[in-house]
């Protein structure tokens, strides 16, 4: 049975020009500038998806699909099990180009990037759990998938909880990276993230924010989701500027922000209530999330494995894909 909710609590936020300015740069940017993804115009999609990971660079196709009369962007590479894998909020495809290798060489791997994100359409919607909901389940239907493995970093781990728990039968495995627990502002210990979940602002003044100030502090947000600075690669900071200065991405994300008081009273209170085979991967310096709100999603999900990642912030899976990777396809993997 479809669930029913409601997203639509206003966006806080108290700033005044010129003096706090500043105080917009997190809001605008802290869940938009970690972004790991190249830049396109909104009616242009590139040919190839191009990862940092290899040398010479891999090129993957780049593949679109009509999903609810709205254009969306997402790689479909290897054969086997299908396994999809959903970026964070604000994120993209790129969040998962180390992965696309190493797995597809066992599963048929999916990533997408969702309505409002990365290249896919950025329709004039709420952005509703339900409407998202609704287009992964589409995204299933117009690509023949009966059932997959459902991975999700960050809130892209709240909506593969919320897939499990209103279409159960579409989800195989579940596998949880760096989220998504109960009590999400209480357990936040990231103050960029805190003043963007907490703030208050139209978007015409965030969307001014970004621009006028959005690259001063990139590396700064950047740096508080990734442990291992040296990551940070011109060739990086430079991806996710591009994306931050793609049109239309701000409204999505505002809406998309307004999620939170629905997860805590709609999905929440029933982790406990979820039976598939779960696997939780936290990286050990999560500066959003600590360590111990993993441990505590793993005592909630019963059954759960848990796997601590060394040396690994926010996107473990960006940072330490080797480790990463080896757990994904050991757990995915069927039984012999």
């Amino acid at each position: 049975m479809k669930r029913s909710f409601n997203w639509n609590s206003p966006i806080t936020c108290a700033i005044s020009f010129p003096c706090r300015t500043w105080r917009l740069v997190p809001l605008t940017l802290c869940l938009v500038s970690y972004l790991m993804i190249g830049c396109a115009p909104p009616s242009q999609i590139p040919s190839y998806f191009e990862t940092f990971e290899r040398t010479p660079t891999e090129r993957i196709p780049i593949k679109t699909v009509l999903v609810h009369d709205q254009r969306i962007a997402y790689l479909d590479i290897g054969t086997g099990p299908p396994v999809i894998l959903i970026h964070g909020f604000g994120g993209s495809m790129w969040q998962w180009e180390h992965q696309q290798h190493a797995l597809s060489q066992h599963f048929r791997i999916l990533t997408l990037d969702l309505p409002g994100s990365g290249l896919s359409d950025k329709p004039d919607i709420e952005y509703l759990p339900d409407q998202m909901l609704d287009f992964c389940i589409g995204f299933m239907d117009a690509l023949q998938i009966e059932k997959a493995t459902v991975v999700g970093n960050s809130m892209g781990a709240g909506l593969a909880i919320g897939m499990t728990l209103t279409h159960p039968t579409r989800v195989d495995k579940l596998v949880l990276i760096s989220g998504l627990p109960s009590h999400v502002i209480a357990k936040l210990t990231s103050r960029s993230f805190r003043q963007a979940l907490e703030s208050r602002a139209p978007t015409w003044l965030v969307s001014f924010g970004n621009w006028l100030f959005g690259g001063l502090v990139t590396e700064s947000v950047l740096k508080e989701i990734v442990h291992n600075h040296n990551l940070l690669t011109p060739a990086v900071m430079e991806r996710s500027n591009q994306n931050r200065r793609r049109p239309g991405i701000v409204k999505p994300i505002m809406a998309v922000r307004n999620a939170l008081p629905s997860w805590e009273t709609d999905f929440a209170p029933h982790l406990s209530t979820i039976t598939h085979p779960t696997m939780i991967i936290w990286g050990e310096y999560d500066r959003v999330f600590p360590m111990a709100v993993g441990e505590e999603l793993h005592q909630r999900i019963r059954g759960s494995q848990f796997v601590r990642i060394p040396n690994a912030g926010h996107m473990p899976q960006w940072e330490r894909p080797d480790l990463v990777n080896r757990s994904l396809i050991a757990y995915i993997q069927p039984s012999p």
